[in-house]
């Protein structure tokens, strides 16, 4: 993307009504070579492009999203890291790439959700349950991924292109990448990407070392995209991800120094197919078919030896949009199945008495979903744009090592409308339902003892009711934009710790808060401030990451303020600051206290942090970039709220806590195009 090209369209941003965002709708720029990620949430719009992360030298899931008011991420370490959109954690969000929904659990201290940065195009945040076609298990929001393809990276005069990269991070690891696309033919082309991380333990803002941080990472992929004919397209993606390392025996909380690490591997495939249909306003098809199947083995040398999971989805969604004069029609079917595996990989002699049942070794679910769902918007009007729809779910769960099974089923429905006071000045209100039954379970959990319940007997779908409304001005400099929110789930299907696996409906669970955000545009400077609040409790209890993981985790009010500045041609720089307010008096271990392993609950603090980054692009020609980037400049020593609290002051309770964050952390890539 050519210096004089970026200046003209760094702004103004678009502006996107409620309605759309609940859809997912992302406006298409002008120019195909343009690469742009824009991250949508309810009601405000904030787009990042993929250049800006590549000044970031964004790494993983917590630099992406660390400018989103509504998205935050915990875990500091890459393969133990979860997402959360006010305070609810991606096991309750619809996660996809290319279309292909990111299902299952394998292990609870790892997250489930993993992506490189350079392969992104667009992200689009959904915060909250929304409009019909939102997928699968929209309770808390959804988060979709969209990979590069040829047509991204080649203007119309190129044939081929690549870029090689090659980057050091002082805390503590290197990174270098290689991309290779050009065309096969006039309508078809190719893009084929590998990347490899190896990072060594990380210190945190008090230079003590994170022992169990290191890890190997690569990334293999290919995407194949065409033209079968004037009106017809199609994508075919395949991905590899791999990490390896020494781990403790729980990676997302602390690891002691002279404590044992334990080797875990991981890897991921995804095949991806899209297809798409533009033949007329009543025909607009999208069709996709996914399969991917992810997979853990950690090493317990010192007890059950080598234990494994492994979760497979094959699914697909087929939609078709048709226009009818004032109405825009997406009607469609969705389905997919899971299946989730575990089981002890060593000889019986030495997991025997561990087990449950000696002559269990492995165990296994299948789930299947199927939807079928239709979704309006009607433009009564130059002022007013009315959404409704509905969608009708059904879930299915076999438990086949212990023969239990359970089903749900159920409508959701959604209305909404935007009113346009003026050009730049709207108002949005909308409410959506939706439900999820019981899924498939994590994969790490799924042994239990054999004279024991594991599903309750009249085990209802969680049903969430989310109501937002919102404001939004924007003009030729100036993007003003604020939302309020509430989001209510009944009959939150959770497994209590403690006891063996038991999933049950445990009760309440309340999502509600505001958020506001303002960007001001002057040439080639950019400000832009956020503010998130949010609050959520389940059963009046604030949710906190060890006593409700799988569910949420709450933060405290958090502040971003960040500035972009276009020196010249070839030099941009930046900063950002995000100021996190403390969260004390948490009270937990409400479930200890039933058990009778506690006397009395207790409370934690999450203290107060502010974090600044900073990065630098030079650019002496336009092959060629230099790029430094600071994280954590201050070399603050902070746990991210979104990690588990510290529990370490609670006799009996040391060592429960969330993983320290890195401190300082200086970036220096360069990358040569061509």
């Amino acid at each position: 993307m050519s210096k004089q090209f970026y200046h003209k369209k760094f702004f103004p941003l678009v502006c996107l009504s409620a309605l759309q965002l609940h859809a997912g709708i992302v406006v298409a720029s002008d120019s195909a070579n343009i690469e742009k990620i824009t991250v949508v949430g309810e009601p405000s719009n904030t787009e990042i492009t993929p250049n800006q992360l590549e000044m970031q030298q964004a790494n993983d899931l917590a630099d992406i999203f660390r400018v989103i008011p509504s998205v935050s991420v915990g875990g500091s370490l890459g393969i133990a890291q979860k997402i959360y959109i006010r305070g609810l954690e991606d096991t309750l969000l619809n996660v996809t790439v290319d279309g292909a929904q990111q299902t299952g659990t394998l292990f609870h201290h790892i997250g489930r959700v993993s992506i490189e940065p350079e392969l992104l195009a667009r992200v689009e945040v959904q915060s909250g349950a929304g409009e019909a076609t939102s997928g699968f298990g929209t309770i808390g929001g959804a988060i979709r991924f969209k990979t590069k393809d040829v047509d991204d990276l080649l203007d119309a005069t190129q044939q081929f292109g690549g870029a090689l990269n090659a980057g050091y991070f002082s805390n503590d690891g290197h990174k270098t990448s290689a991309t290779l696309y050009g065309k096969l033919t006039e309508n078809w082309g190719l893009l084929g990407s590998f990347v490899d991380v190896s990072r060594n333990n990380m210190q945190d803002g008090d230079d003590n070392t994170l022992f169990g941080t290191a890890a190997d990472q690569t990334l293999g992929f290919l995407k194949l995209s065409g033209n079968l004919t004037s009106s017809q397209s199609l994508h075919v993606s395949y991905e590899r991800r791999e990490e390896s390392g020494e781990f403790g025996q729980r990676p997302n909380w602390p690891t002691l120094a002279g404590e044992v690490l334990f080797p875990i591997d991981g890897e991921r495939e995804t095949v991806v197919l899209n297809y798409g249909l533009n033949q007329s306003d009543l025909t607009n098809v999208e069709f996709v078919l996914y399969h991917t199947v992810s997979n853990v083995v950690q090493d317990r040398f010192d007890r059950w030896g080598r234990y494994g999971g492994e979760t497979m989805s094959t699914g697909f969604d087929l939609r078709n949009t048709s226009i009818l004069k004032k109405h825009t029609l997406t009607y469609g079917i969705e389905g997919r199945r899971d299946e989730v595996t575990s089981k002890y990989l060593a000889e019986p002699s030495v997991w025997a008495d561990w087990a449950w049942d000696a002559s269990i070794g492995e165990f296994k679910e299948k789930g299947d979903v199927f939807a079928v769902y239709v979704q309006d918007h009607w433009q009564v009007n130059s002022k007013i744009l009315l959404s409704m729809g509905a969608r009708y779910d059904s879930y299915d769960l076999e438990q086949l090592t212990y023969m239990n099974e359970t089903s749900s089923n159920g409508v959701s429905p959604n209305i909404g409308v935007e009113y346009s006071f003026t050009d730049r000045l709207s108002f949005n209100i909308g409410h959506a339902r939706a439900i999820r039954g019981k899924e498939i379970g994590d994969a790490f959990t799924l042994e239990m003892a054999p004279t024991d319940m594991s599903i309750a007997t009249n085990l209802q779908a969680e049903k969430v009711a989310n109501t937002e409304a919102g404001l939004r001005y924007v003009n030729e400099q100036i993007q003003l934009s604020a939302s309020i929110y509430k989001s209510k789930i009944d009959d939150v299907i959770f497994d209590q710790i403690g006891g063996g696996v038991f999933y049950e409906n445990i009760g309440e669970l309340v999502s509600d808060g505001f958020e506001l955000q303002a960007t001001y545009q002057l040439d080639a400077l950019r400000l832009n401030a956020s503010y998130s609040n949010n609050d959520a409790k389940i059963n009046g209890n604030v949710i906190e990451g060890y006593e409700h993981i799988g569910l949420g985790n709450s933060r405290g009010d958090s502040w971003n303020f960040s500035a972009d500045y276009i020196a010249s041609d070839s030099l941009d720089l930046g900063v950002n600051i995000t100021y996190v307010s403390a969260l004390n008096n948490i009270e937990v271990l409400q479930r200890g206290l039933e058990l009778g392993w506690i006397d009395n609950t207790q409370f934690v603090d999450k203290p107060s942090y502010t974090l600044v980054d900073a990065y630098l692009r030079w650019m002496p020609y336009e092959q060629f970039s230099v790029n430094l980037a600071v994280q954590n400049l201050l070399d603050k020593h902070y746990r991210d709220h979104s990690s588990v609290g510290d529990y370490n002051h609670i006799p009996d309770w040391e060592g429960v806590a969330g993983l320290y964050e890195a401190g300082r952390d200086i970036r220096l890539s360069v990358t040569y195009r061509f």
